[in-house]
């Protein structure tokens, strides 16, 4: 069931939220182009010439759009063509952007394009649209956000079950100071590099569905 929000909630994430988003993502684009064209040309020589990595993503209501990051794993395979893990294939480039956080920088032209907005729960996989329960779908009534409160609260070093109920969290609690909030802690988090990984592997094990044993 969708969130029965408040005016003043509604005022925030249909009027002021959106003007937010696009200041500051024009904002801090223009500051951060050139460590922006910088870490082009690493990435350039780190894989092969891509420095960019586009997917699929289910943003508000499940409308599918396409997210970019700086690419921080290169396409290496095995000797049967299948990509090596994760953690073989992380560069050392990746690995400086990933816990500095700096692949989300290309997701400031999502924002700009409102396909994303600054705070909000993650973007993830559309393999999983079909795999959350009723309360976990709820992740998808606001835009989703480049960070957000189950980024703050542990990000992939927590599990799915907890990542979700953080996002719906969210989705019930949004607001202004909320949002400053989230934005005051994800600086933090960027400074101590916290919750870069999962417990198991270099990345978050992908969701296998609400009863599976990742919860």
């Amino acid at each position: 069931m969708a969130t029965q929000r408040s005016i003043a909630q509604n005022i925030y994430l249909h009027g002021i939220k959106p003007v937010a988003d696009f200041t500051v993502a024009l904002i801090v684009f223009t500051i951060a182009s050139p460590v922006f064209l910088v870490l082009v040309i690493l990435l350039l020589f780190a894989n092969d010439g891509k420095p960019f990595f586009f997917q699929s993503r289910p943003g508000r209501n499940g409308k599918i759009f396409k997210v970019v990051k700086f690419k921080t794993m290169n396409d290496k395979k095995d000797k049967d063509g299948n990509l090596l893990p994760d953690a073989d294939r992380l560069t050392k480039v990746g690995l400086f952007i990933r816990k500095t956080s700096l692949d989300e920088i290309p997701q400031l032209i999502n924002v700009i394009k409102r396909d994303m907005s600054i705070v909000g729960p993650r973007p993830l996989l559309v393999e999983y649209l079909p795999r959350y329960s009723e309360e976990q779908q709820r992740r998808h009534e606001v835009l989703p956000g480049i960070t957000g409160w189950a980024q703050v609260n542990g990000r992939n070093a927590i599990s799915w079950k907890q990542k979700f109920e953080y996002d719906v969290w969210y989705v019930d609690h949004v607001s202004f100071w909320l949002d400053v909030r989230i934005l005051f802690l994800t600086i933090k988090k960027v400074f101590v590099s916290e919750g870069i990984n999962s417990a198991t592997s270099a990345t978050m094990e992908k969701f296998m569905g609400s009863n599976s044993s990742d919860e």
